[in-house]
């Protein structure tokens, strides 16, 4: 199995919010599983098809996650996980930071200065 993404007092913190897998009555035995599946793929930006095998079929991992979506359980369960974030060390620089084109700071033309050179000639 691969590395854990998720630390246990991080998942205990969400069980509850997770919902059952249809037919399972209750049972969320396999939902570390597929939250680990989910961050797999977030971290590694691989498509749903080169999920590993040991997460499942790539395209029951792939409904799944549509499914929670659309239950809005992704916003609560990051929701909850984001109260530990640390931004202590958390650096901006340049090479991250982009200026449109238009804003090199240049002197803005203003229409009326055009009117007014016309009205002179």
């Amino acid at each position: 199995m691969a590395r854990k993404l998720l630390r246990d007092d991080q998942y205990k913190r969400i069980a509850g919010m997770l919902p059952a897998q249809p037919g399972d009555s209750g049972r969320k035995s396999d939902n570390r599983l597929f939250l680990e599946a989910i961050l797999w793929i977030a971290r590694s930006g691989a498509p749903w098809r080169d999920l590993p095998p040991e997460f499942g079929e790539w395209n029951t991992v792939y409904q799944r996650f549509g499914r929670w979506s659309k239950k809005g359980v992704w916003h609560k369960v990051f929701a909850e996980l984001a109260k530990d974030a640390d931004f202590e060390e958390t650096f901006i620089d340049s090479t991250i930071i982009k200026a449109h084109q238009h804003a090199a700071g240049a002197p803005k033309k203003t229409a009326n200065k055009r009117l007014a050179a016309r009205a002179a000639d």
